[in-house]
């Protein structure tokens, strides 16, 4: 369980950059927390403390931001590291998911044998904001046969929606900071 200063020097380190990436957007920029070794540690300690007594098989980080959490989180947790990623950046034969996003579509794929049937899987990202990429994620993971336990974030923007969107789904989700 987070303390109230954990979490007070969690949010301290979450800068809010405006007009990014277009006007009107307030980007939640996660490079202060991964600069400082302490609070970056922590995050990744908090979560692999969650799951320590899961069994986890494989953490699956979305592109890119989800590789920074993913890989030490996979450490921690000694399990394998799964990259999920943009069209045609994965060099062996992948599975593709395409998903909508507010103006257009935009798709992530996975290595076919990344992962077995039965899999235990932990999918992680930086930010979860409409659902669109962790719903998509989830849904190659499960097209290779593996169990989505969880999708954990370091910051939720809540009032997008993406939480409702992928209770749909059947996905629970722990977000470490809830905007």
């Amino acid at each position: 369980m987070l303390t109230a200063e954990l979490t007070a020097r969690f949010k301290d380190r979450i800068r809010d950059v405006p007009d990014f990436p277009k006007p009107g957007i307030v980007f939640k920029d996660i490079t202060p927390l991964l600069q400082e070794p302490d609070i970056f540690r922590a995050a990744v300690d908090h979560i692999a403390a969650r799951h320590a007594d899961s069994r986890i098989d494989a953490v699956v980080g979305i592109e890119s931001r989800g590789f920074i959490l993913g890989a030490p989180l996979a450490y921690a947790l000694g399990c394998g590291f799964v990259p999920v990623r943009k069209p045609g950046k994965l060099p062996a034969r992948t599975v593709r998911q395409t998903y909508t996003l507010e103006y257009g579509t935009d798709a992530l794929e996975i290595h076919e044998d990344a992962l077995a049937p039965g899999s235990r899987v932990l999918i992680v990202d930086d930010l979860l904001a409409t659902g669109g990429t962790v719903s998509a994620t989830l849904e190659l993971v499960r097209r290779l046969g593996g169990d989505v336990l969880e999708a954990a974030f370091l910051v939720e923007l809540s009032f997008l929606g993406g939480r409702a969107r992928v209770a749909e789904l059947g996905l629970d989700i722990y977000p470490i900071l809830t905007y």
